[in-house]
């Protein structure tokens, strides 16, 4: 008999994303000449901008002359493009040196994969609402106890909630936790931490020898120059955090995938006899045993990307973006939503829903009624009941029309 890993039957209802799908399938299959306009998944939809798309064409051909070709390369990504990303940060005035960059497959992967250096019996505070990726993981690696259906929260997790009181980001535990997850800007919320809050998580953090894992996937809808981009403009934060980000939403590589992660080499754990241990070196370590590195074609895409033209052209694909969740915004607030959060410096716009409805029944009525597909917030845990997430992106004629079928059909 084999047993299984008992953490994975822990794990509360089905992940979010899925569900949502098992849904709206069923819903089509009811309905299959309705069509569906969807405003729940960020998943980009618009096509790769050509400097990219040279940058893949250029990594294809050099695979097809034996003088460029290329097989493995280096598990922690080509030096080119750990370069562009040195040079990258140091537009923010962050110096880091190339073997503290780690390019990835995704930044999904690395938010679940990290868990994997840190014990199980470390203590984890999250943001709530927050990407599931990071209580979900953490769950299957034994980090805690049951599932409290009620409640929906997890028995050892130290959750931080995230409202309108405290503009959607929160105060700093109170008391000592090991791993501390921050996304900002904010998924699903659209908050962004200021330099205030995020120095007072740096010394908590360096106060009590706690990791701040920071999420960045959308620093690059940060408009506002007062915000910080990456949590390394913050004094100290290569002593006690490790960075995550992505190609995905500014440059469009959500099925391209690619991403990259910045342990400092600063940041410690430490040995059950309390010695201090590197944890650089152990991501290290993990990439040389389970990853081959990146695709060698996305990494010459990811690198264009990076150029001063792909840089442009990127920022007018976020701002594509930005102005489809104005769009949603517009609509909304005429319907008489007047709660409706993010949007700003973020892609997301987090919605209240009407009349105190929680986040699935909304969810059921906004696709039964106007065909819209939304995300319901308490799929982010359980400070998100009674919210729901709307996504920008999308073709423009298509928020246009989801935004006119809800205006249309939705009964308020």
């Amino acid at each position: 008999m084999v047993n299984v890993n008992q953490n994975y039957l822990k794990l509360g209802a089905g992940y979010l994303f899925p569900e949502i799908g098992k849904r709206v399938k069923a819903f089509q299959q009811a309905n299959p000449d309705v069509k569906v306009y969807r405003l729940g998944v960020g998943n980009t939809t618009e096509a790769l901008t050509p400097t990219i798309i040279a940058g893949l064409h250029s990594g294809v051909d050099k695979l097809a002359d034996v003088k460029t070709y290329s097989g493995y390369g280096d598990e922690q990504g080509n030096t080119d493009l750990k370069e562009a990303l040195q040079k990258k940060y140091a537009k923010l005035g962050v110096s880091l040196s190339l073997d503290e960059i780690f390019v990835s497959d995704g930044a999904k992967c690395d938010s679940g994969n990290i868990q994997e250096l840190f014990s199980d019996k470390s203590v984890i505070a999250v943001q709530d609402p927050a990407y599931p990726v990071y209580v979900d993981t953490n769950v299957m690696g034994g980090r805690t106890g049951a599932f409290d259906v009620k409640t929906k929260m997890y028995d050892g997790i130290v959750y931080m909630p995230c409202n309108a009181k405290n503009g959607f980001f929160p105060k700093i535990p109170n008391q000592k936790v090991d791993l501390i997850y921050i996304c900002s800007p904010n998924n699903p919320t659209g908050a962004v931490a200021t330099r205030k809050q995020l120095e007072e998580f740096v010394l908590f953090a360096r106060v009590n020898n706690s990791v701040i894992i920071f999420d960045s996937a959308y620093a690059a809808y940060i408009k506002d120059k007062n915000l910080p981009k990456s949590i390394y403009e913050i004094e100290g934060a290569d002593d006690c955090a490790i960075e995550i980000s992505s190609f995905s939403k500014d440059f469009g590589f959500t099925g391209v995938r690619l991403g990259w992660s910045v342990v400092p080499k600063k940041v410690m754990g430490y040995s059950e006899d309390s010695a201090p241990v590197s944890l650089n070196s152990l991501w290290n370590r993990r990439y040389t045993t389970k990853f081959n590195g990146a695709s060698n074609v996305v990494q010459a895409g990811g690198l264009a990307g990076l150029t001063k033209e792909g840089r442009k052209e990127s920022r007018q694909l976020v701002n594509y973006y930005m102005k489809n969740g104005q769009l949603i915004r517009e609509g909304l607030s005429d319907l008489g939503f007047n709660k409706i959060y993010g949007g700003e410096n973020a892609p997301y716009l987090w919605v209240k829903t009407p009349n105190k409805m929680k986040s699935w029944d909304f969810f059921d009525k906004m696709l039964k009624e106007a065909h819209v597909v939304v995300t319901p917030g308490v799929g982010f845990g359980p400070s998100g009941e009674g919210f729901v997430r709307f996504s920008p992106y999308g073709h423009r004629e298509d928020i246009k029309a989801a935004m006119k079928s809800i205006k249309t059909n939705l009964k308020l």
